[in-house]
């Protein structure tokens, strides 16, 4: 009788080793035979396998139409540009026409000429600069969007794996109650 008890728990502390991931006692309450234990574990074994695998591809399968929605691109930068342009070449073009004691002896016509010209010219600057901004912004948008989806994609990796190691072991202890033993962790 001791021996049978010595072979048990020799058996019983080969399954511990034998099964790196689980932190598990396997404790036969039916008087099983060592190969029985071996037999019943690798079974159950497999069964949590694919528990796990199952688990995990649900998880995967549910996180996946998670996407964000993506913010709207930042839009008008030329058009901002080019008004501030205008404005800021239509003002310097004044001042500058102030500066010179003839401006105010030439025709109006002749100086809103020269105000117009130097509008436009502001105005094509204004529009690349703010197109340059625009673009820009739209590049530090995509990036944060991008590196927010990856945190999410790693949250929810993260979140399957546990949920699927915990189906694993439910799975595991199941088969082994049904089989007759007792996990003891």
């Amino acid at each position: 009788m001791q021996t049978g008890t010595l072979m048990s728990a020799c058996a019983v502390a080969v399954m511990t080793l034998a099964a790196p991931a689980r932190a598990e006692t396997v404790i036969p309450m039916q008087g099983q035979a060592p190969q029985q234990i071996q037999q019943d574990t690798a079974a159950c074994q497999a069964q949590a396998k694919t528990a796990y695998d199952q688990a995990l591809a649900s998880a995967t399968q549910a996180a996946a139409p998670a996407t964000t929605t993506a913010a709207a691109a930042p839009s008008g930068g030329r058009l901002k540009g080019a008004a501030v342009g205008a404005t800021a070449g239509a003002a310097a073009a004044e001042v500058r026409g102030n500066q010179h004691e003839n401006y105010d002896k030439v025709d109006s016509d002749v100086q809103q000429q020269y105000r117009q010209n130097q509008a436009q010219d502001a105005a094509v600057a204004g529009a690349v600069v703010g197109g340059a901004r625009q673009r820009q912004d739209r590049r530090e948008t995509k990036k944060t969007q991008q590196e927010t989806q990856q945190q999410q994609a790693q949250q929810q990796q993260a979140t399957a794996t546990q949920s699927a190691d915990a189906a694993s072991k439910q799975a595991f202890a199941t088969c082994m109650s049904g089989k007759g033993y007792t996990i003891s962790p």
